[in-house]
């Protein structure tokens, strides 16, 4: 996925994702040339991780 599809899939802008992923608190992402990209994979376990625990 790219930068653009994370930040539509999560339904934040791509500031947040680039905040995140400096931040080390998202999905790994493999560049690509001077790009980054994410496996769909990692960024559904990533949400899936985020999730929270009725309290």
């Amino acid at each position: 996925m790219t930068l653009d599809e994370v930040a539509e899939y999560l339904r934040v802008s791509v500031l947040t994702v680039r905040w995140l992923r400096q931040e080390g608190k998202f999905a790994p992402a493999v560049k690509v040339g001077r790009r980054l990209a994410w496996k769909r994979s990692d960024v559904v376990a990533w949400v899936t991780e985020q999730t929270e625990v009725a309290a």
